[in-house]
């Protein structure tokens, strides 16, 4: 009575082995029948569904993050590409710039080459290393000096005709006077009718200048000036200036030629250096006299 009247403390059930054995078996039911059936692609796709907010919300932050940095990453592949483009934008200019400098220097050594063919003294051809800033004198400094036969008294021309002549040299380097310096002057006649005259220079605004010019002396605004050979430095027939006017100064009685030089030297970087024999001016005069014969013979 008392075995039967007991009451059970502890209601004892299947125990964990058995149940995870169940657990596998219906797992594998469960694998079996889904490979083969495809019975559980409704329950599976409302799980999916209900469990779709959750997964977005998960991975918000993730999304975010990966916004920002391909934002991030967009603005500065923009900025890198743009100044990479403007880099070679203005690498480019400057490409165009220099190929177009090198055509002009070509295009004036050609014609350097061509005035050579003129003259009978050899030449020694010069680039300007620069100009001297100084308001009362116009001179240039090229990069060739007495170890290239330059002497002092050479005379220098360009295309256009005369341009200066040599003042001081260095092993190295030298300096030239310009036709507009006060420093120089030039025996040139009139190509019209060849009245011998002296070119002066010194006129602050860029001319020359022919002076004490009487009244029978026949020179007109637009007559060309050359050198005349009167010297032996300055070679004959170089193209000196182009005259502009005529000023008359009536209390002194003479007159004053303005002319134009026809050189250009502030436009080119290379010019021509005639090595005449400044030593021996005479010598030059004699020299092109016997080749002016030789030509003609």
């Amino acid at each position: 009575m008392q075995g039967q009247g007991s009451i059970r403390l502890f209601k004892r059930g299947p125990t964990a082995e058995f149940r995870l054995f169940v657990f596998v078996v219906l797992a594998l039911f469960l694998l079996v029948v889904d490979s083969r059936w495809r019975v559980l692609d409704p329950a599976r796709q409302v799980v999916a569904v209900a469990l779709y907010p959750f997964q977005r919300l998960v991975l918000a932050p993730r999304d975010a993050i990966e916004s920002v940095n391909g934002w991030l990453d967009a603005a500065s592949l923009a900025r890198t590409e743009k100044e990479a483009l403007q880099q070679q934008r203005i690498e480019l200019a400057q490409i165009a710039t220099h190929a177009a400098q090198l055509a002009a220097e070509n295009r004036l050594l050609r014609r350097l080459l061509s005035v050579t063919e003129t003259v009978s003294q050899s030449s020694v051809a010069v680039e300007v290393l620069y100009e001297p800033p100084n308001a009362f004198s116009h001179h240039l400094v090229f990069n060739k000096g007495t170890n290239n036969g330059i002497q002092p008294g050479m005379p220098v021309i360009d295309e256009g005709g005369v341009v200066g002549q040599v003042m001081r040299v260095t092993p190295f380097t030298s300096e030239a006077a310009l036709l507009t310096d006060e420093k120089i002057s030039i025996p040139a006649q009139v190509l019209r009718n060849g009245l011998r005259v002296i070119v002066f220079g010194g006129s602050s605004s860029g001319k020359v200048e022919v002076r004490y010019l009487t009244g029978e002396s026949d020179i007109v605004p637009g007559d060309t000036l050359i050198t005349s050979g009167v010297g032996g430095l300055f070679p004959a027939g170089l193209l000196v200036a182009k005259v502009d006017q005529i000023v008359r100064d009536a209390a002194s009685g003479f007159a004053v030629a303005i002319a134009s030089p026809l050189s250009h030297p502030e436009r080119y970087r290379h010019f021509l250096v005639l090595r005449v024999d400044t030593a021996n001016p005479e010598s030059n005069q004699e020299a092109r006299q016997d080749g002016a014969s030789s030509d003609k013979q």
